[in-house]
C-alpha cells in the first residue's frame, strides 16, 4: 500500500493560488552512504562497512524535505545523461514527488557524486564534480509561481540586482514569492558583511550560529541575531545543541526553543530539515515559537539517522513521535522533561489528528535492491524522540 499524502495547507489553497509552495535550486549529488565503520582504512588497507544506501543529495535534501512534509515541492538543478542522473531524477520525481520541470538534463556532464563514512558518529566525505553547464537562472527562466523560495546568498548569482541581471529567486519574488536565504561556509573566511546586503529582498534568513556571527561580526548567536533582524523580517539563528533563536518583526515575536535530547548520528541535511519545517509554519501562520519547536523536531528526528534526504522524515513520522511524547507524559512517570515536550509540543493536538495512518515516513532510496543503512537509531522511548530507521521503505 502506498503511503497517503498529507496536506497541511489545504486549509490555504484557493484555484487561483501558486502552483507549489516552495521552489528551490542548486546541485545535486549522488550521496553513497557507508555505516557502521569501526575505522578509516589506512593506506593500501580495505574495510567492511556494516551498512549502505544511497539517494539524491545537496539541494535535493532540502527538496525532499519539504516535499515529505506535504509542501508542494518544486526543485531546479543540471542533471547528467549517465545511470547516477537517472537514478536521482526517479527517486525525486516518482518517490518523492518532487516536480522536476524546471530541471534540465545535459549530455556528456557527469553528474555530481559524494561518498560519506560514518565512524564513530563522525563522518568524512570525498566529492567529485564538474561546474553546472549554464548558469542557474539561464537554465530556469522565470520559475513557477511559489509562496515562498528558498535560496542561498550568492556572490555568482546575487540577489536584488538590477532588472538586466535579476537572478531566478529575484523573478520568483516578483511573482509574489516570500525568500527565505540561507548562506554556507566561506572558504576565504573573509565573512564579507556585504553579502548581507542581499537581506533588503528576503522575507528571512537562516544562518547557523557560526556564519550568523562571523558575517554580523559578532560575538554571541544572540547578538547575531538582534544585528540580522535589523536587515529582514524574520531572522533566524540555529546553535546546534543549544537550540534555536527567532525574531519575526511582522509579529512583534520574539522566541527560543531548546534543542530535543536525542543522540545525533549523521548532521547532514539537518539544516534543511529545519528549513523546510520553518517554511511549512511560516506559510501555515503559526506563532513563532511553535515553528521553531516544529523546525527542532524535524531535525531532531533527521540527526538519529543516517544518510541526508534518507533521514527526511514524514508527517507519519511526526505523528509517531507525538503519540509517543503524549503516552509517556500521560503514564505519569516520564519525568519533568518529557512533561515540558509534552506541553511545548501541544499543538500538534490540532495538527496530528489530521494525519492519515498510512501518512508518508522516511523512505528507501538506494542503488540496490533494497536499502541496507544499518547502524541507525532504533526506535527509542520520546526522550531519545523515537523514530524509524533510515532504510525503511515508505510502503
Amino acid at each position: 500500500m502506498s503511503a497517503q499524502a498529507y496536506d497541511p495547507l489545504a486549509g490555504r489553497r484557493s484555484p487561483d493560488g501558486p502552483e507549489f509552495d516552495v521552489f528551490t535550486a542548486g546541485t545535486v549529488f549522488l550521496d553513497i552512504v557507508f555505516t557502521g565503520l569501526l575505522a578509516m582504512p589506512a593506506a593500501g588497507a580495505e574495510v567492511w562497512a556494516d551498512g549502505m544506501g544511497s539517494c539524491p543529495g545537496g539541494i535535493a535534501n532540502l527538496a525532499i524535505a519539504s516535499s515529505r512534509l506535504g509542501l508542494r515541492t518544486s526543485m531546479a538543478a543540471a542533471f547528467g545523461d549517465d545511470d547516477y542522473a537517472d537514478f536521482n531524477w526517479r527517486i525525486l520525481s516518482e518517490q518523492e514527488s518532487v516536480d522536476l520541470s524546471r530541471s534540465r538534463r545535459f549530455q556528456q556532464w557527469h553528474s555530481p557524486v559524494t561518498v560519506s563514512m560514518a565512524v564513530d558518529r563522525d563522518r568524512s566525505m570525498v566529492t567529485h564534480g564538474h561546474p553546472a553547464p549554464m548558469p542557474m537562472t539561464q537554465m530556469i527562466g522565470r520559475p513557477p509561481r511559489s509562496r515562498a523560495v528558498i535560496a542561498p546568498l550568492s556572490a555568482e548569482e546575487p540577489l536584488g540586482s538590477g532588472d538586466e541581471q535579476c537572478s531566478w529567486a529575484d523573478l520568483a519574488r516578483k511573482d509574489g514569492a516570500l525568500v527565505f536565504a540561507d548562506v554556507g561556509w566561506d572558504p576565504s573566511e573573509t565573512w564579507s558583511a556585504t553579502v548581507l546586503d542581499q537581506l533588503s529582498v528576503c522575507h528571512a534568513f537562516m544562518p547557523n550560529a557560526v556564519e550568523a556571527m562571523a558575517y554580523t561580526g559578532t560575538d554571541t548567536p544572540r547578538e547575531a541575531l538582534y544585528a540580522i533582524a535589523d536587515r529582514v523580517p524574520l531572522a533566524v539563528v540555529t546553535d546546534g545543541a543549544n537550540g534555536a533563536m527567532a525574531i519575526d518583526s511582522t509579529t512583534g515575536e520574539e522566541a527560543y526553543a531548546p534543542a530535543l535530547r536525542v543522540t545525533a548520528l549523521d548532521p547532514t541535511g539537518a539544516g534543511d530539515v529545519f528549513g523546510a519545517g520553518l517554511v511549512l509554519g511560516t506559510l501555515s501562520g503559526w506563532p513563532l515559537a511553535d515553528r521553531l519547536s516544529f523546525a527542532g523536531v524535524c531535525s531532531a528526528l533527521a540527526v538519529q539517522q543516517f544518510g541526508g534526504s534518507l533521514a527526511a522524515p514524514g508527517w507519519g513520522d511526526i505523528a509517531d513521535w507525538w503519540h509517543e511524547v503524549r503516552a509517556a507524559s500521560a503514564s505519569g512517570h516520564s519525568g519533568a522533561y518529557i512533561d515540558s515536550l509534552a506541553r511545548r509540543y501541544a499543538f500538534l493536538d490540532t495538527l496530528v489528528p489530521a494525519v492519515p495512518v498510512g501518512a508518508v515516513r522516511r523512505a528507501a532510496a538506494t542503488m540496490s535492491r533494497h536499502a541496507d543503512v544499518a547502524g541507525a537509531a532504533a526506535p527509542a522511548g520520546p526522550q531519545e524522540t523515537a523514530s524509524e530507521t533510515a532504510g525503511k521503505d515508505a510502503g
